[in-house]
Formats: structure tokens, sequence, C-alpha cells
């Protein structure tokens, strides 16, 4: 059975959202067993009107909240009782197999070193999210905002990780993995992308040199790395613009009759855009680098995109023994050399 501590109050729509979501994955996988925490009148409120099986269900209390206003550091540490400290807690104990929360960010990641710890030979975790392209399945980008600086030998620590859950999760044997720039040549991007570039080239199987943006989305690559900012600004960037998308559609196909009729005989051409573009059906993004699975979702996250959280996510994850993998395989890999020659 895989156990997993949902934070309950965390995100723009908890409890009520976070707990739909969860029953929605537990409703479709026979060994998977959740533990919400938070709130324990809220949360039984919420599940009044929802089916689902109550022996792979518990709740475990915890009546303080980290909000976004939060400061990540103080919150965890003053707020003992808080439900993503109670949740972090239970993964470090054994209780549970990982968290899975659309809470404070900042605090996660410190929650997630303080009460998990870092794999040994790793000096920074990086934040992964899986994203659509139009090649059919998902492209992988780390680091997407756990931490704004890297240097050249952690991008390849960052580029190693991901290779390993490319191949873990998604089946691929073979990963390409590319460094995100302004340009293709090796000469180009600054000193910190023009150093990592020499690295990945001599220490990194599958890599296949710089990938612009504008080519993210067409098959260039498996795993797409970078900073923490670039990361970030990148997902964020790409999320609004499949929402300006598809808003441009609907208000456009609102406005006239020959567009509504037309429209109903490219329903199924539209219907796979929204699909290709969606980011909520991939769920959340696990944090790789620390000694236990802690996966964040996005704090706008409705009860689909923790669903697919679990489901993409969270139970292939623990199923697949990555954690284990992963430690396995870094054990192998002389970082402190490569350090040396940044």
């Amino acid at each position: 059975m895989i156990k997993v501590a949902v934070d309950a109050m965390g995100g723009d729509h908890s409890p009520g959202e976070i707990v739909k979501g969860a029953i929605l994955a537990l409703s479709s996988l026979d060994d998977l067993y959740l533990i919400l925490v938070g709130r324990k009148n809220d949360l039984l409120s919420c599940l009044e009107d929802l089916n689902f099986s109550h022996s792979r269900l518990e709740i475990r209390h915890a009546e303080e909240v980290i909000s976004g206003d939060d400061d990540p550091g103080f919150s965890i540490r003053r707020k003992k009782q808080a439900s993503m400290v109670v949740a972090m807690q239970m993964v470090r104990a054994g209780e549970a197999d990982a968290i899975i929360s659309a809470g404070n960010t900042g605090a996660l990641m410190a929650a997630a070193l303080l009460f998990l710890g870092r794999m040994g030979r790793i000096s920074r975790p990086a934040l992964l999210t899986p994203m659509p392209s139009f090649s059919g399945r998902p492209v992988l980008y780390l680091d997407v905002g756990a931490n704004m600086d890297a240097r050249p030998v952690q991008l390849l620590q960052y580029a190693h990780m991901g290779r390993i859950y490319a191949q873990q999760i998604l089946g691929i044997n073979e990963p390409r993995v590319a460094l995100l720039n302004v340009g293709v040549e090796s000469n180009k991007g600054n000193s910190q992308v023009k150093k990592a570039f020499a690295l990945f080239s001599e220490n990194l199987p599958g890599f296949c040199g710089n990938i612009e943006g504008s080519e993210a989305y067409f098959d260039g690559a498996d795993v797409i790395v970078c900073d923490g900012f670039v990361g970030n600004i990148f997902l964020k960037t790409s999320e609004g613009l499949s929402r300006a998308i598809i808003s441009y559609f609907r208000k456009e196909i609102a406005a006239g009759f020959r567009y509504k009729a037309g429209a109903l005989l490219l329903e199924p051409i539209f219907s796979g855009l929204k699909e290709q573009v969606d980011a909520s059906g991939y769920g959340g993004a696990p944090l790789l680098g620390v000694k236990g699975l802690m996966v964040k979702c996005h704090g706008s996250s409705k009860a689909r995109a923790i669903e697919q959280a679990i489901h993409k996510q969270v139970y292939p994850f623990v199923k697949n023994g990555v954690i284990g993998h992963l430690e396995r395989a870094l054990e192998l890999l002389p970082f402190e050399s490569w350090a040396d020659n940044e």
C-alpha cells in the first residue's frame, strides 16, 4: 500500500478542492492510502458528499496553517502544528511515503531540507515539472523554482537527476538532455551556462547541447535544465500563454455565428489543443535531491491538478522506487572532481 500525506490546508482553494482531488485519486488507485492533514472539522465537512473507501483514508488533525504570506523559515519552526509541518514529519518518520502540498513554496523547501535532508551527493535540490509538448509526451524541466541561482556543477546535478526521472517515470531509456539558453551555439549565454555546457559535454550521457525556448515544445529534448530563476519564469510564461490562447479562441468563437458553427466541427481539435497545453494534467513538481518525496502543486491548484499530481507523480515515483534509484546512481558520480573544473 502506498501511503501519501496530503497537506489539505495548503493552496488558494483549500481544503475543498484539495480534498476532492485526493478522493478522485483514491477512487482510481486500489493500493493508495491517503492521510488528509489539516483541521479535522473542516476536512470532515469537505468529505460529507464524497464517495470513497473509508478503509483507505484517515484524517490527521493539524490546527495551524502556513499561509502564502508567512516567512518560510520562521513559520516552519514556530507553527509546529501546521498541516505542512505535520505531513512532512510523517514522511520523515516513515508513516507516509510522500507528501503533496499546494502551500507556501518557500516553507515547503525549508521544511523538506529540515525534516528530510539532502541526499549525500546533492548540494541543492531542484523542483522538476513535466510540461506539455507537441511530441505526444511531456518534457521535463528543472529547476523551476527551488533555487534562484545555481553553479554549473549544480546544474549538472540537476541534469543527472532529471535523466534518472525520465528513465524511471517516463520510460525513456536514453533521455536527451539540453541546457536552456539564448542560442544553440556552445559560446552563447552567460558565464554560468557556458561553463555548464563544457561540464555537460564531458560528463553527461545523452547531452544534446543548448536549446532555445522557442524549440522547447517541439521534441528537441526530453529533459531541459536551467536555474530556478529562469525555469520559474519560463514555466509561468508558458502557463500564461496557454491560458491566453484558449481564452482568445473562446472569445472569438462567442463573437460570431459563423465561428460558432465552425467550432462545432473543430471541437475535437480544440479539445486536443486544450489537453496539450493544460499544465494541470501533470499536477505538480517533485523536489529532487532530498531523502523523501515531496510534490509541490501550484498554489491555484484545483481538484484535477491534485488528482493528477498523485496519479502521475507521487504514485509512480513511489511505486518505481525512484528515491533509491537516485541515491544509488548519484553515489557513483564524481561531483567533487567536477566542482574543481568549474
